[in-house]
């Protein structure tokens, strides 16, 4: 991330990145398909966490309660991570790959909210609707997290951007 950093995205080589992990170049790619992935690891294991608290939603909870507690979990790995967060999203924001990956691990998690709101019984376009304006929460949550110098938690980002959504539908 350092080095990403120091020299940009471009600049920086799979070499140099093994080199100030005291790694060989195979040795990092026993852990890393490429260079981005540096910055992706872990996403699978985020969307899983996020599909594991909609699914465990109480089952009074509507879909977009579901999606919220979902997202909400997502705390549980940012929380430790804000300043390091902060240099990957600068890092992909500077980046027109990075940003084209990132919408991607997005897509893949709305489809993946989608297939758990189905499962919760959601049918019909609903399902995806409600998981895409959860991404739109997720994301608005996660640029005011990583932009703000505010000592608000993650959930709580995610509880005022969904408020003021709600407030945006209304008309308020």
């Amino acid at each position: 991330m350092q080095l990403y950093v120091e020299r940009g995205y471009e600049q920086t080589t799979v070499a140099d990145i093994a080199e100030r992990a005291g790694l060989t170049e195979r040795t990092f790619f026993r852990h890393f398909a490429d260079k981005r992935e540096v910055l992706f690891r872990g996403a699978g294991d985020l969307q899983a966490l996020i599909v594991a608290a909609v699914l465990g939603a109480p089952q009074a909870a509507t879909p977009i309660e579901a999606v919220t507690a979902g997202l909400q979990a997502a705390g549980t790995v940012f929380g430790a991570h804000r300043e390091r967060s902060r240099w990957r999203q600068t890092i992909i924001d500077a980046n027109a790959e990075l940003q084209a990956r990132e919408l991607s691990k997005m897509a893949a998690l709305a489809a993946a909210i989608t297939a758990a709101l189905h499962q919760r019984g959601l049918t019909g376009p609903s399902a995806a609707l409600t998981a895409n304006v959860g991404i739109v929460v997720f994301r608005t949550a996660f640029a005011r997290w990583v932009g703000e110098d505010s000592d608000h938690d993650w959930p709580q980002f995610i509880r005022e951007s969904l408020e003021e959504l709600k407030m945006a539908v209304a008309g308020e």
